[in-house]
């Protein structure tokens, strides 16, 4: 064996645990989603599930053992040759990290001849993942193979797969966290996945000085970390829940509260950011949150992530969910998958059917809404978007915070009158107690609607998990040219 490919164990402070994922008599459950092993390439939930099992997280759930590790380590290197899903680049980076996490913790209990085994096959791994970069994905994507690089090259005392992932880290994280600290495809649940495994990538550079000059690397990757989790604490609900735009979801991220705590445990020290370049904004006061989104869709060259949410928003009051997104059920592309990712599944205006950006194929956009105008006030937002220009139409969104109270008013800007639709998704808690004289009444608040043509209540499913879907109710208020409406507590 080549001395290169003998690891060395790295020090580091205490990462956060994983979710408990893998039960007694080898039960998984990834995605809300339970089934008993049966193979890797295992995809009768979709393919994600697969990879999620080919993660290998579960080596780090507060009840994993020496035991439980080395079984499923050693079976996976038995049955490697027929995992095809566990053999693509991004499992092997995710699986790789927890691999040496578990193999630097347990390491004077591990024998040498089976340190060998595994060294040699994560070794190769590893050299698998550097000929097979995603750069045909980037975005997150590309971002997480360069963390896992830093891991591999501390480990193995790599100079080659160092500088391989130093010069990765420092162009993707120039290009892919905006400068008021979100990562640029806009999901906060990515954002908050990205930002644990900066932070586990600050925790190793800083304990396991390897190579020249690995104090620049280290002062880099604090230097975003500090400006993400500036824009988490920007973002984050009162309670620390994050909004569900774009691909998000509950449980699959740590927690705002666990990142933070792990952020102080590595000495990082940050302060709130105004919201800007992400193009979401917030108003608040002592009993509403209100988080909009009037900014970009994501990069134009990776909007996977994205939906045709232009002028969503979510609104809190008194800390509980009034006003919500649809969210996620899942990354299979399937009806439920397109209809999620629809303008009609969101707390904006459609018309005729039209989606303001065209998404497609499950992590597709085709024409994309540009925000045209955007004029900001105290308390007030106004802003303009093109989605329907096919239809010679723009679209103005206002929303203003008056004391307590929250005003959404809407334009349809066009030569011609035009009728659209406004859709305004109740939380499953709120029950709907009356619709009258263009009047919501609720448990939680009213909604005053002016301009209004007929109301319509629906019945619609939410999702704040994969693979939960929740009943609730929607407003559907046909509207010609404009229309506003007044949220009361």
């Amino acid at each position: 064996m080549l001395l290169h490919q003998k690891g060395i164990s790295l020090s580091f402070y205490s990462f956060i645990s994983k979710n408990n994922s893998l039960y007694k008599d080898d039960i998984f459950c990834f995605l809300n989603q339970t089934s008993k092993f049966i193979h890797w390439n295992d995809e009768k939930y979709g393919k994600l599930w697969s990879y999620n099992l080919n993660y290998m997280d579960f080596l780090h759930q507060d009840n994993s053992s020496l035991e439980i590790g080395r079984y499923w380590i050693n079976r996976f290197i038995n049955e490697i040759k027929l995992n095809r899903n566990g053999l693509e680049p991004y499992p092997i980076a995710l699986r790789g990290i927890n691999w040496i996490k578990f193999i630097s913790l347990n390491y004077s209990n591990i024998s040498l001849e089976e340190k060998k085994i595994w060294d040699a096959s994560l070794y190769a791994q590893y050299k698998i993942l550097q000929d097979n970069l995603e750069y045909h994905l980037l975005g997150n994507h590309l971002l997480e193979d360069s963390f896992s690089l830093l891991w591999a090259a501390l480990y193995f005392e790599d100079k080659l797969i160092y500088r391989q992932a130093e010069q990765l880290l420092f162009k993707e994280l120039e290009e892919q966290i905006l400068p008021d600290g979100a990562h640029y495809e806009l999901s906060p649940m990515y954002h908050e996945i990205l930002l644990d495994r900066l932070l586990d990538c600050i925790n190793i550079s800083k304990n396991n000085h390897r190579f020249d000059k690995q104090i620049l690397l280290t002062n880099w990757l604090e230097e975003k970390a500090v400006l993400m989790l500036g824009w988490l604490e920007a973002i984050i609900f009162r309670d620390g829940s994050i909004p569900l735009f774009n691909d998000a979801a509950n449980g699959i991220a740590p927690t705002s509260n666990e990142i933070f705590a792990y952020a102080q445990r590595l000495g990082l020290v940050w302060v709130k950011i105004p919201l800007k370049e992400s193009g979401y904004r917030k108003f608040s006061s002592s009993r509403i949150e209100l988080t909009m989104d009037v900014g970009m869709i994501g990069p134009d060259y990776i909007p996977g992530h994205a939906h045709a949410d232009t002028f969503n928003y979510e609104l809190r009051i008194d800390g509980k969910p009034f006003i919500v997104d649809t969210g996620i059920s899942t990354y299979n592309k399937n009806k439920r998958r397109q209809y999620e990712r629809e303008t009609r599944a969101h707390n904006t205006v459609t018309l005729e059917d039209m989606s303001s950006s065209q998404v497609w194929g499950g992590f597709r956009v085709a024409k994309r809404a540009t925000i045209i105008l955007l004029v900001e006030e105290e308390d007030k937002v106004r802003a303009i978007h093109n989605g329907y220009e096919d239809l010679g139409v723009k679209h103005e969104r206002i929303f203003r915070k008056t004391g307590d109270c929250i005003i959404i008013s809407d334009s349809l800007l066009a030569s011609t009158s035009i009728q659209g639709i406004n859709i305004i998704i109740f939380s499953p808690s709120v029950q709907i107690l009356s619709v009258e004289n263009n009047l919501v009444y609720t448990n939680q608040g009213r909604i005053l609607m002016n301009g209004v043509d007929c109301i319509r209540l629906e019945e619609c499913e939410v999702s704040n998990s994969y693979n939960v879907r929740l009943s609730t109710h929607k407003i559907c208020c046909l509207f010609t040219s404009h229309m506003e409406y007044f949220i009361y507590l």
